[in-house]
């Protein structure tokens, strides 16, 4: 046997053999990766949300005690409902108070959060870090940082110390501003309107973060052509903006008019919510669900309502 047919017939008998595995088109590989990680947000969100959702909708039925083993369910009926709305009072001008405070906030974000996102949207020298100074309260606005900034110190991590520290977050600056001026006592009216303005331009710069990116993307998805138009008709800047800028992102004025809505009914410092939570922490859990699941409905109405009216003077660009 010559040497060329032995160096042959080792190599053909150590050569592993092919495993024929299912091949997988590539289109369909990308598909299966993006269900493996829809998946893992599904079971999470079954587990974590779906599951206590349903149970505190079962909860808001029933008088809730603990017990051995969990808690214990008696008293099937609407009874959680009509003690919330009927017994407590706390609770129904609590309601009150809150969708007065939502409908007169939510105007003034909107419109600051335009005129903001206009003007970082103009060219100037600095304009990045601008932009991140009005979106700078989104990032940091955590349980410890606002209520250091709105003064109480001890559940902000800090007791003692420097007292230049505190005043550079105190938030009644301008009661001792009119106190050395020597006008506080003046007009109690006139104290009360300063101070409430002020409060209110914090608050309207502390939540008006997401809203002003949102009409900052908005404004930067204008087309040129639009603008060229324009000009070539001699429009005016102030009839640019009513007829070429508020068209075109009106779908995001919706979109932000639905998100301060929500943020402004969901935050935990609002009159209603602390009511709901205090509830729960006193171990009231079917009470506490059916005042959440009654403020959960109002919410969907004042949503639903909203959304038809303003739907109506949107404008949807068809291509």
């Amino acid at each position: 046997m010559s040497k060329t047919s032995s160096a042959a017939d080792t190599k053909a008998v150590t050569k592993p053999p092919k495993h024929k595995g299912i091949k997988l088109p590539y289109e369909k590989r990308k598909a299966m990766y993006g269900y493996g990680f829809i998946a893992i947000w599904a079971i999470g969100s079954i587990y974590f949300f779906i599951v206590p959702l349903i149970k505190s909708l079962i909860y808001s039925f029933y008088d809730t005690q603990v017990a051995t083993g969990g808690l214990s369910l008696t008293n099937f009926g609407l009874h959680n409902y009509v003690d919330a709305f009927r017994h407590d009072q706390e609770y129904s001008k609590a309601l009150v108070a809150m969708l007065k405070d939502t409908a007169l906030r939510t105007p003034l974000i909107l419109i600051f959060s335009i005129f903001i996102a206009v003007i970082l949207n103009q060219k100037f020298k600095g304009r990045t870090f601008a932009r991140s100074v009005f979106f700078l309260p989104v990032i940091i606005a955590t349980g410890p940082v606002i209520s250091i900034i709105n003064g109480n110190m001890d559940t902000g991590g800090y007791a003692g110390g420097s007292d230049q520290f505190s005043t550079m977050f105190e938030t009644n600056l301008v009661d001792q501003l009119l106190n050395y001026l020597g006008i506080m006592n003046i007009s109690d009216s006139l104290t009360e309107m300063i101070n409430s303005l002020t409060t209110d331009i914090f608050n309207l710069v502390w939540n008006s973060g997401i809203q002003i990116l949102l009409f900052l993307s908005a404004l930067q998805n204008i087309p040129f052509s639009a603008k060229e138009a324009a000009q070539m008709e001699g429009a005016t800047a102030w009839e640019y903006f009513w007829k070429i800028t508020i068209p075109y992102i009106s779908p995001m004025i919706l979109a932000s008019l639905v998100y301060t809505i929500v943020d402004s009914f969901v935050d935990p410092s609002n009159d209603v919510m602390t009511i709901v939570l205090q509830k729960a922490s006193d171990w009231q859990h079917g009470y506490s669900a059916a005042m959440a699941w009654a403020y959960f409905l109002i919410v969907g109405i004042v949503l639903a309502i909203v959304v038809a009216l303003i739907n109506k003077f949107v404008y949807y660009e068809v291509e």
